[in-house]
């Protein structure tokens, strides 16, 4: 696993150009080199708009998803089909690396961060880890699990297709008990990306998405995160966490969160990061040990 912070001799304190407030990193931003990126994907741009809102760095965590297993994958003991979305392919690791340096050499001012974004990733440990190693000595600098799809009459289902499969309340509860076991079932990452994914397609015929409701799964999530001195993602893409939730995740030991915008598109790095910021301050998380690092108790 990467280091949780990279050293600097900036403070933390230090205010944003503008004299109003010192944004933290953008932990979770896509590119073109994602598969599921649209046309106005561009690494450069969002380079230039992270430039443009102060941001002290970016990570640029393109989606790392795979359809076809290696010997150590658990996947391939599983008879599941695991092409969950049709445009999914590998990550071009070699080509997104020079792209990288690219922007590195282009924007001195921002420190760029490399990062990966693993799909279902306790169902592909041998492929997760392989890939990784092919980012250089020490890994990406932000690895990021997420779940997107759990298992369902054999086959990796997306989460959004379940919804038009099963009552929306069932379809929460099975993705936080497969969630609970990608927390349990992998340690190659870092930070766990929007715990509640499927809340973004939650059917308006529902009434409203209600975290209580979940409140025993959203906890035994939490705490296995806090066991393993992981990070809990605050996802401005998604509907925000609560102050509830976020005090559920520092009674579950949690120490430590992230911020990402989950940007498929320029414009929207660091999108809605000023209330995110308030939210997490009214929790009692602090700028880190320098402006780099994750918040902290």
């Amino acid at each position: 696993m990467p280091p949780a912070q990279q050293p600097s001799d900036q403070p933390a304190e230090q205010v944003h150009a503008s004299g109003s407030w010192s944004p933290p990193v953008d932990s979770h931003v896509h590119t073109e080199w994602s598969w599921d990126a649209p046309r106005e994907a561009d690494m450069v741009r969002s380079c230039e708009q992270a430039v443009a809102a102060g941001l002290p760095g970016v990570a640029f965590t393109d989606h790392l998803d795979f359809t076809t297993w290696t010997d150590g994958d658990r996947i391939a003991t599983m008879d599941l089909d695991p092409h969950r979305y049709a445009r999914m392919h590998l990550l071009d690791m070699a080509g997104y690396l020079a792209a990288l340096d690219d922007c590195r050499q282009r924007f001195p001012e921002l420190r760029i961060l490399s990062g990966v974004e693993i799909g279902e990733a306790h169902l592909w440990a041998a492929s997760a880890a392989a890939m990784v190693a092919k980012a250089g000595p020490g890994g990406p600098d932000r690895i990021l699990g997420s779940l997107h799809a759990i298992p369902h009459q054999g086959r990796l289902t997306a989460a959004d297709d379940l919804f038009r499969q099963m009552p929306p309340a069932d379809v929460m509860r099975r993705y936080f008990a497969e969630m609970l076991r990608l927390v349990e079932g992998s340690g190659i990452f870092q930070v766990l990306a929007h715990i509640d994914f499927p809340r973004r397609m939650w059917p308006r015929a529902a009434g409203p998405y209600e975290e209580r409701a979940f409140e025993e799964e959203y906890r035994a999530v939490l705490r296995a995160l806090a066991a393993g001195d992981r990070v809990l993602e605050v996802n401005t893409k998604s509907p925000l966490l609560s102050a509830g939730l976020l005090s559920w995740w520092r009674e579950a030991g949690g120490r430590a969160v992230s911020f990402g915008s989950d940007a498929h598109q320029p414009w929207r790095v660091s999108d809605k990061f000023k209330l995110a910021v308030d939210l997490v301050e009214a929790t009692g998380f602090r700028p880190g040990r320098d402006r780099f690092d994750f918040w902290r108790l």
